[in-house]
């Protein structure tokens, strides 16, 4: 292999070892004004699996280092890739530079541009964006894929369609589900795009052969007259219920809102009998009537010295995304008692209360497009069929039909 760019030349070549019978070790040459420089890399083979006239790996038929020859080639093509990439950036900075600077711009390149690295780089800048929820999708996928990876980092530009290929198979052996893989696919793929925005690698399309969609699922919602069972539950012996139960129905209340906007409402945004609010999710903000059924909650817990609306997070100087993190996992576990205790098939979160919402409005005949607005959803298939926008009252007309009916 041999590039030349503007008097820099890259060859790719072989030094034997000094021990008969070990492996030797491939290196670049790179030659700048007549001034030569060696990237050594940590590629070994035999002598006779290198061809020295052509300067690359010699095949053998049926070798047994067949898949480690091959490994080896792919590695080579991206650090050639690399280099070339260098050099060109360099070319078009219009700077005078020698072959030194080309060895230090790989070895940078190598420390800094490693997928580990650059995820890392990415969670630490969402965290000082106060973007913690984004920051923790990022980290579960990078953990996930570490897992895959055995802990040995890889450079960006040496993702390929195989590794991802092999990653997707690496998480359906362990029974992870299609979404599931989607979701850890998506961040991965949002990180490399990334990296092509900066121009720090090119598109090579790793993706182009694995699941980055998403699967419809089953909708956990729970019929009216199983709502109205969890709120008439007598729960008053069982504090740690009877608190997941009115979190529950605070949330079913409140047209479905998302635990995370339940948690982050302030005192401030209840004023006149209607909570406005955005939600976190999409910014979109929503307003929403205050009714008898949610203040009798309210009432039920004392108020803290801190600015939040409901009994969540109650210190203002504690960690507020840990707080409401380790509610939501407190709550859940309650609420999978709760409906042990009913009877209930499946599970009951949190997030069953905004579907069962949902539900409960389709149920009642509410056109879908009062149930988009209700629930604030941003959807583009959603608001390309329904009005932008609906009245206020008409919102508040179909939750307080929703509430009657429990």
């Amino acid at each position: 292999m041999r590039k030349k760019l503007r008097m820099s030349t890259v060859k790719i070549k072989f030094r034997p070892s000094s021990v008969e019978g070990r492996e030797g070790t491939i290196f670049f040459q790179i030659i700048k004004n007549r001034k030569v420089r060696q990237i050594y890399t940590e590629y070994h083979v035999f002598p006779e699996e290198w061809d020295h006239q052509r300067n690359t790996l010699a095949f053998r038929h049926n070798s047994l280092r067949s898949g480690i020859l091959l490994a080896i080639r792919e590695r080579l093509r991206c650090d050639m890739a690399r280099i070339n990439r260098i050099i060109r950036m360099l070319d078009q900075g219009n700077m005078t530079y020698e072959a030194d600077d080309i060895v230090v711009e790989f070895e940078a390149y190598s420390r800094q541009y490693t997928v580990f690295n650059y995820m890392e780089s990415l969670i630490t800048k969402m965290k000082c964006n106060h973007k913690t929820g984004t920051a923790d999708t990022y980290r579960s996928a990078l953990n996930s894929f570490k897992k895959f990876r055995e802990g040995t980092d890889l450079l960006l530009d040496c993702i390929s369609a195989d590794t991802m290929e092999r990653y997707e198979a690496w998480l359906s052996d362990r029974g992870i589900i299609p979404n599931t893989i989607s979701f850890y696919m998506r961040i991965l793929r949002a990180t490399y795009n990334r990296a092509v925005e900066e121009d720090i690698i090119e598109d090579r399309r790793p993706f182009r052969h694995v699941y980055t969609g998403v699967d419809k699922t089953v909708k956990r919602a729970l019929p009216l007259p199983d709502i109205g069972r969890i709120k008439n539950m007598n729960l008053t012996f069982s504090p740690s219920l009877d608190y997941a139960r009115d979190m529950f129905m605070m949330s079913f209340y409140l047209r479905g809102m998302s635990f995370v906007d339940m948690a982050f409402l302030r005192k401030s945004d209840l004023r006149e009998g209607y909570i406005t609010y955005r939600r976190r999710k999409t910014g979109r903000m929503l307003i929403i009537a205050w009714t008898k059924e949610m203040q009798t909650i309210l009432d039920k817990y004392p108020q803290s010295d801190s600015g939040y609306l409901l009994p969540i997070i109650r210190n203002e100087t504690s960690n507020r995304h840990n707080t409401y993190r380790n509610a939501a996992y407190n709550i859940n576990r309650s609420l999978k008692k709760i409906g042990k205790k009913m009877r209930l098939t499946g599970n009951i979160t949190m997030y069953v209360a905004r579907h069962s919402w949902a539900s409960a409005a389709k149920s009642k005949g509410i056109p879908l497009g009062v149930i988009s607005e209700g629930m604030g959803h941003d959807s583009e298939t959603t608001t390309r069929i329904y009005l932008a926008s609906l009245e206020t009252s008409v919102v508040d007309t179909a939750n307080s039909l929703i509430i009657s009916s429990i």
